[in-house]
């Protein structure tokens, strides 16, 4: 069966060509290359829920097999016109029926959608790599999580976070100071799994990220100077092109739950399986 698989994007159309200039594609563009190096025989389309332009007339969600939400800084905390726009789509997925998976921002419009609630994480934004993330009862028995370690690492570059599940949703895992990191949501005719976390990001995307946030993370506390968030991206790069080197995932502090796509992309291979 050939699936057909739809990317959201929640980037207004400015930061979707920042991050083009910074790495080379917009977060949808991301995922989709993403998808298609684990299903190279999938149909795989993209939308904006926040952009109007970019939604083709006669749009049909029902004849899609999935939908994935992509990553972006959207503030679902504000009830301003893009959190509502954003809201509004995942509701239509949620009617429809269609089985949906979000990374990060994707996470927090799903749940905001079927009424939960975000809001900033605290004391500071989650930049690089998430330690610690802890699977529940829930999420030990649950086949979004099936093959990860009770306790892994992952991919992590966000400011808000899901502060409250809705009606519905069950708690798969939590990290300190993110309540959580991974969950389903049920609600209405649909089924939602997500995780705040970013397995579809690359180290060497971790790299630019870090790089383009480096006035926030010195104003935060997190680096000292330009020069120390260079030498980290510069180590992850070096350890993109050359996994074997323990010297660098040691100094980073990196195992194979990152380091290697196969692991890192568990949560979405798990998705993928669900849908056929």
């Amino acid at each position: 069966m050939t699936l057909r698989l739809l990317v959201v994007a929640s980037e207004t159309p400015t930061q979707r060509a920042q991050r083009r200039r910074h790495a080379g594609a917009s977060s949808d563009e991301t995922y989709k290359e993403t998808l298609l190096s684990l299903r190279p025989d999938a149909s795989v389309e993209t939308i904006s829920c926040v952009d109007t332009a970019l939604d083709p007339p006669g749009f049909d969600l029902e004849g899609f097999d999935g939908v994935f939400f992509a990553g972006s800084p959207i503030d679902m905390q504000n009830d301003g016109l893009e959190a509502r726009s954003a809201a509004n789509f995942m509701s239509n997925v949620y009617q429809v029926g269609v089985p949906a998976f979000g990374s990060c921002a994707g996470l927090q419009i799903a749940a905001v959608a079927a009424g939960g609630r975000s809001e900033p994480r605290l004391p500071h934004m989650k930049a690089g790599f998430v330690r610690g993330i802890t699977a529940t009862d829930a999420g030990r028995r649950h086949p979004l999580l099936a093959g990860r370690e009770i306790v892994w690492n992952a991919p992590a570059m966000h400011a808000q976070i899901v502060a409250e599940l809705p009606e519905g949703g069950t708690l798969l895992a939590r990290s300190r100071h993110t309540p959580v990191e991974a969950a389903e949501i049920r609600h209405a005719n649909g089924v939602f799994y997500g995780v705040q976390y970013h397995p579809e990001i690359s180290l060497a995307e971790i790299a630019i990220a870090l790089r383009r946030e480096t006035d926030d993370l010195i104003a935060q506390g997190l680096a000292r100077a330009a020069g120390d968030v260079d030498e980290y991206a510069q180590m992850l790069e070096q350890l993109a092109e050359a996994p074997e080197r323990d010297d660098l995932a040691w100094r980073l502090g990196l195992d194979d739950d990152v380091i290697v796509p196969a692991m890192r992309l568990i949560e979405i291979r798990n998705f993928l399986s669900f849908l056929t």
